[in-house]
């Protein structure tokens, strides 16, 4: 099926609501620690998907999935969510925006290496610049690991990434079983994850105020359960492929909503990180993007 002007404005949105999530975090952890923020995202999250697969009367999984599911819900969800939330009290929120561009170039050799679809000359060219790109946006941070805590918080949304990535791989292997449901049941996993977590290290958290309080009601119900629903939309409707094009928006919100509305100072690294990133995604996908526009 060709995208038409509702699927164009889905991915739009997409785009928006992902690039705009790490401001809304940082604007969050003004109010609420990393834990109880992760917890907050997939407790809301998982809710929300549940009353629509009770509305839609979609089937539980087969017993056969929930190891893949449990693995998926920590590497999807728990963990990623954790490291984002804990590395944007030490990072700006477009460093991880630009980090989380990289998430293609991690999957391509994954794939190659545990699934049949391998990498060719040229997806090795795009994995190569990518990776010089994520050198030039860590910078200096991490040879001062023991100096301070910007390295570690670098190397959080790094690892994030690569969890997405990861988790991505183990989601084209797992059993077939209904899209909807899968997303509801790693959220579910990542709610039970990290709810005892939360109440041992930061305890039972209430309202702290209308910002940070709208901001994690808004990371729950927006980034979290309504763009899984837009996502499974697209790829339902016009596929994988055309999916792939939010990857080009993300970063590119991400700085736009640090600069403007965080008032974020953005070193040039980033911008040329940026740049290499995203050349890097074209060259690794030119196949894929010379597909879909021709």
């Amino acid at each position: 099926m060709q995208p038409d002007q509702r699927h164009w404005a889905s991915l739009a949105a997409l785009g928006l609501i992902w690039g705009s999530t790490f401001m809304v975090m940082a604007l969050a952890l003004r109010g609420y620690g990393p834990f109880t923020l992760a917890t907050a995202r997939v407790v809301l999250g998982a809710m929300s998907l549940l009353v629509l697969m009770a509305a839609m009367r979609r089937p539980m999984p087969p017993l056969a999935a929930w190891p893949w599911l449990v693995v998926i819900g920590v590497l999807n969800t728990a963990l990623p969510f954790f490291l984002l939330s804990w590395g944007l009290t030490h990072v700006p929120s477009a460093f991880a925006g630009i980090s989380m561009a990289a998430l293609p170039l991690f999957v391509l050799p994954l794939a190659h290496v545990f699934s049949d679809e391998r990498m060719t000359r040229r997806g090795v060219a795009g994995v190569s610049l990518g990776f010089a790109g994520a050198l030039v946006l860590i910078g200096p941070g991490v040879i001062g690991l023991g100096a301070g805590m910007e390295g570690w918080g670098q190397l959080a949304c790094l690892a994030a990434t690569l969890a997405y990535a990861v988790s991505s791989i183990l989601t084209r292997r797992a059993p077939a079983m209904d899209s909807i449901t899968m997303a509801a049941m790693t959220l579910v996993v990542g709610a039970v994850v990290m709810m005892p977590l939360m109440l041992a290290v930061e305890g039972l958290p209430g309202w702290v105020g209308l910002g940070p309080g709208l901001a994690i009601l808004f990371l729950g119900f927006v980034p979290t359960a309504l763009a899984a629903l837009i996502r499974v939309f697209l790829i339902r409707s016009v596929g994988s492929v055309f999916m792939t094009l939010v990857n080009y928006q993300v970063p590119l919100w991400s700085v736009v909503f640090g600069w403007a509305i965080l008032g974020e100072d953005l070193p040039w690294r980033f911008f040329a990180a940026l740049g290499l990133i995203l050349a890097g995604l074209v060259i690794g996908q030119w196949a894929t993007l010379k597909r879909l526009f021709q």
